[in-house]
């Protein structure tokens, strides 16, 4: 009995870290449409778009990369005009 308890467990486990990352990739997709709709739209596009990159660079590598373009982007360059 011991032993169907702990693997019922394990199981129930997974389903609920499945389930998790299921729920993050949703909303992190849906976050990116809402900012992709925020670039024509009143609203911080570009932020939500970072944000939800975010969220989907925990889980694939693609938005990661597109992420770290984002941010090479977004930093100020060195060596320019003084002010």
């Amino acid at each position: 009995m011991g032993l169907f308890v702990v693997r019922a467990n394990m199981l129930t486990i997974k389903s609920l870290q499945r389930a998790k990352r299921i729920i993050k990739i949703v909303s992190a997709f849906t976050l990116l449409i809402v900012g992709a709709a925020m670039l024509v739209l009143p609203g911080p596009g570009i932020l939500v778009i970072a944000v939800a990159l975010a969220v989907l660079a925990t889980e694939f590598m693609w938005a990661r990369r597109l992420l770290d373009r984002i941010k090479s982007r977004a930093r100020p360059k060195r060596g320019g005009r003084q002010s």
